[in-house]
C-alpha cells in the first residue's frame, strides 16, 4: 500500500510520474535527466528543503535575486551548489507552481524584474562549469538542464497534471 509518509513509496510516485511525462509525453528518453528531475520533487516535498540554499553556511531564502547576491561572494565549490539550488528551485516554481511567479514577481517582490527560465538556465550553466572534470555525468546533466530548461517545464507541468488525478 502506498504511504506518502514513506520515502521509498514518495520516491517511486515521483519517479514513475516523471518517466511517464518525460518518456512518454515528450519523447525525452535521457535516464539520468529524468531521475535528477525526479529526486528534485522528492528533495523539494519537504519546503523547508526548498527554501534553504545550501552553502558553508546554509540560509533560509526565497527571492532568487538573493540567491544571487549571496553565491556571488562564495569559492567554487560551494557556489556550484548554490547555482544547483537555484536552478532546481527556479524549475521547481516554474514547472509545478506556475502561477506563483506571479506572485514571485509582484512588483512589490525582490524578484520583480528576475527572468526565473533565464535564471535557472543560467544557475545551471554555471553549475556544470563549476563540476570538477572527472564528474562527467553530474556536468552532462547539468548542462541538460540548462538546454532543455523549457522542455522540463513542460514535463513538470505534466507531472503535477498526472499527480493531481492520482489524488
Amino acid at each position: 500500500m502506498f504511504s506518502a509518509r514513506d520515502p521509498s513509496d514518495l520516491d517511486r510516485f515521483f519517479r514513475g510520474l516523471t518517466e511517464h511525462a518525460f518518456h512518454g509525453q515528450l519523447g525525452i528518453v535521457d535516464p539520468p535527466l529524468v531521475d535528477y528531475v525526479a529526486e528534485l520533487l522528492v528533495r523539494f516535498i519537504r519546503h523547508d528543503q526548498l527554501r534553504v540554499l545550501p552553502g558553508s553556511e546554509p540560509v533560509a531564502c526565497d527571492a532568487v535575486s538573493h540567491m544571487l547576491a549571496i553565491v556571488q561572494h562564495e569559492p567554487p565549490e560551494v557556489a556550484r551548489d548554490e547555482y544547483r539550488h537555484i536552478g532546481d528551485y527556479t524549475l521547481f516554481w516554474s514547472g509545478v507552481y506556475p502561477e506563483s511567479l506571479r506572485r514571485f514577481q509582484h512588483p512589490s517582490q525582490p524578484d520583480h524584474l528576475l527572468d526565473y527560465r533565464e535564471a535557472g538556465k543560467q544557475a545551471y550553466r554555471l553549475a556544470a562549469a563549476l563540476e570538477p572534470e572527472e564528474a562527467v555525468e553530474t556536468r552532462h546533466v547539468l548542462a541538460l538542464l540548462s538546454e532543455e530548461y523549457d522542455s522540463c517545464i513542460v514535463g513538470l507541468g505534466e507531472v503535477r497534471r498526472a499527480w493531481g488525478e492520482a489524488a
